[in-house]
């Protein structure tokens, strides 16, 4: 059974590691096995237990969490969504993000709602996981690769005017639906959500900060929307005695998620994907050498 350490030390994960680059999936199959919890491993490849239920209490708090850092972003989004419905016009970078992220939610939303549960069962395992985890960082170093190549030689005192290259607000609607479906890889542990989107992003032109930000915008609405659409797992059976300890790891989980937002929006200001590639690298080689 899951205890309150457990869940907090699960909970603390998923905050920083789903929007880190570096697969918060991965990473919670990967610890538990290191750590010897083997309730919590083979939990995680069921059809049906209590770890069902814990991630919809996790994948909820990060995405509350996300809605509070971008609140006022959320409130101009929604507001001129609706604005573009009554007059049937995109005509302000808001309304225009909002589609952008409407258009870039269904690859995702679709994929998840059909095949979230398989490939969790089929691949939910450490030495998958880890091999993953060594993919997910090799895309990492590709897509920083296509974008100092698609700069060209710069001069140095030109860098910075021409490191932001494609703004969101001329993301193309094609674009946003290539960055959706590059989402939908995440549902591979051990391939990051946020760090294969912002490799999308950055292989069309956007720069780190705006990859980063819709990144993070789109992770919203999906994980969200995954807690909410599971919540009978945690309503039902497989959340029968482990509410407790799920609410005390998602208030983990929750707080994680904001603090990793805050420091990433900043982050990605003037610094890039690479660390967190030759991390994965690191992680993945070690994990598979132990687990095969």
């Amino acid at each position: 059974m899951l205890s309150y350490f457990q869940a907090i030390v699960l909970g603390l994960l998923q905050g920083v590691t789903e929007l880190f680059p570096v697969s918060s999936l991965g990473h919670s199959v990967i610890l538990p096995q290191l750590l010897g919890w083997t309730d919590v491993v083979a939990a995680q490849s069921a059809t049906e237990s209590y770890f069902l239920a814990l991630l919809v209490g996790l994948h909820v708090a990060t995405a509350l969490a996300l809605v509070a850092f971008y609140r006022e972003t959320w409130a101009r989004i929604i507001r001129g969504v609706v604005t573009s419905i009554g007059t049937r016009r995109i005509e302000t970078p808001d309304q225009r993000l909002g589609w952008l992220l409407i258009v870039a939610t269904i690859p995702a939303g679709l994929a998840g709602l059909f095949l979230e549960h398989s490939l969790r069962v089929v691949f939910a395992k450490p030495l998958a996981a880890a091999g993953f985890l060594v993919l997910n960082g090799l895309i990492l170093l590709c897509g920083e690769w296509v974008r100092r190549r698609s700069q060209g030689p710069v001069a140095p005192r030109f860098r910075q005017a021409t490191a932001h290259g494609r703004r969101l607000d001329d993301l193309g609607f094609r674009l946003a639906g290539t960055v959706g479906v590059a989402q939908a890889f995440a549902l591979l542990p051990g391939i990051s959500r946020s760090g294969i989107t912002m490799v999308a992003g950055l292989v069309r032109g956007l720069d780190h900060e705006d990859s980063a930000r819709f990144s993070f915008l789109l992770a919203t609405p999906i994980i969200l929307a995954a807690g909410v659409y599971k919540l009978p797992d945690l309503l039902g059976h497989n959340g029968d005695g482990v509410r407790p300890q799920i609410l005390v790891g998602s208030i983990a989980a929750g707080i994680a998620a904001y603090l990793s937002v805050r420091f990433l929006t900043r982050y990605f200001t003037a610094r890039t994907l690479t660390p967190f590639a030759a991390y994965c690298l690191v992680v993945g080689l070690v994990c598979l050498v132990r687990f095969a």
